[in-house]
């Protein structure tokens, strides 16, 4: 699985954006750019999941040269779980809203995949990301 992102030069900065973790940053250089992406990725992580076993968490940012990047991980799961929560937060939602969104009445449920504690289907996760931000656009990529 691999995220979308986006790099481009603004006056003195390159700036990286990855959508749907709703994550940006930038750098002096393209490379310190995607170095500086990279890094705030991980902080995201151990401040949403200071239990998980982030040490052992290997990020990849992939540079296609033009204004493309992809973001890869060796824990799809956590990453996953991390978009989810951006994305209700992004949209202004409660885990009780997007539960009836997604039309169960436990918002329990739902918030095990925030968590990180459910495996997520690439198919769920359409689904569940729709409910978390209806607003929002795709920035998935498979294959």
């Amino acid at each position: 699985m691999e995220l979308e992102g986006k790099i481009w030069k603004s006056k003195k900065f390159w700036l990286v954006e990855v959508p749907s973790l709703d994550a940006m940053t930038q750098g002096r250089t393209r490379a310190e750019a995607l170095e500086m992406v990279k890094d705030l990725i991980k902080e995201m992580l151990i401040n949403y999941f200071p239990d998980a076993a982030i040490a052992k968490l290997e990020i990849n940012v992939l540079d296609y040269k033009g204004r493309s990047i992809g973001v890869t991980t060796n824990n799809n799961s956590l990453v996953l779980a991390l978009s989810l929560r951006r994305q209700r937060e992004k949209s202004g939602s409660t885990v009780r809203e997007v539960s009836g969104r997604l039309g169960s009445k436990s918002p329990n449920a739902y918030a095990q995949y925030e968590k990180g504690r459910s495996r997520i289907s690439l198919e769920h996760y359409e689904r569940l990301l729709n409910a978390a931000n209806p607003y929002r656009q795709a920035h998935l990529k498979i294959g």
